[in-house]
């Protein structure tokens, strides 16, 4: 991505087979609530047939350890209510955030929102 990267990632890897069976893609945010930067995890993936195998957990804590390294205070991603991956975020002592809800402008409202 270069030397002005906002987006960055890190692959999971295979060491017997040099496949990649995972990838965390991450963003930094801002909160004006904290005055700080925080993580926001965009996408968290793991092959199917490597999932189970801890991956997922070595790449959030991947995430978590730069979090501390560089003083970000959170480490944010969203999940859809029916994903199963719940389960595991709950278990790693993620929490649920009920009181916020999201809004999203796109197609027809994005075009009249955008009319000068």
């Amino acid at each position: 991505f270069g030397a002005e990267a906002k987006v960055f990632g890190r692959p999971a890897v295979d060491d017997e087979t040099g496949h990649v069976v995972g990838m965390a893609i991450w963003f930094l945010s801002y909160s004006t609530w904290l005055g700080a930067h925080n993580l926001y995890l965009e996408d968290l993936y793991v092959r199917p047939e490597a999932r189970g195998s801890g991956i997922g957990r070595l790449l959030l804590q991947t995430l978590a350890g730069i979090c501390v390294d560089r003083g970000y205070p959170r480490l944010e991603w969203w999940v859809l209510d029916w994903n199963p991956a719940r389960d595991f975020y709950a278990a790693i002592g993620a929490d649920a955030l009920t009181e916020w809800i999201p809004y999203r402008v796109d197609g027809d409202a994005l075009r009249r929102l955008a009319r000068k």
